[in-house]
């Protein structure tokens, strides 16, 4: 009856030649559920293929972009740096050029009393 050998029968008009055996139908069934599955799966891969693409060529500009700015930054850290030290040296001779103002003025002090007392002691004899 209808087990491994069933038949379909042919239709109105058709010949015994013409009808297909029901298992060739399944499989013919089931080939083309998975040809469609394999056209979704290949639809699929298509789609994240292209955003594999979109995101590849972001992240290279987002690369490139990071390296920019990090030289930039590299940049002002060499300048700070820099300009800290020659500040410190700036500093440093301010320091010094007024220890030696205060020295000399304080010399200038003792030289001009010094005069003072040896000229004001001959002013008067």
């Amino acid at each position: 009856a209808g087990g491994r050998g069933a038949w379909r029968p042919a239709g109105p008009g058709g010949t015994a030649r013409s009808a297909r055996p029901v298992r060739i139908e399944d499989l013919c069934q089931k080939r083309d559920e998975l040809c469609r599955q394999i056209q979704q799966e290949e639809d699929e891969k298509q789609r994240l293929q292209n955003e594999v693409r979109q995101l590849t060529e972001k992240l290279a500009r987002v690369n490139e972009n990071l390296a920019r700015k990090i030289a930039s930054r590299n940049e002002f850290d060499r300048t700070i740096a820099e300009t800290e030290a020659a500040y410190l040296k700036i500093l440093e001779s301010s320091q010094t050029l007024l220890s030696v103002l205060k020295r000399e003025a304080g010399n200038l002090t003792k030289a001009t009393a010094s005069e003072q007392k040896s000229s004001g002691g001959n002013k008067d004899s």
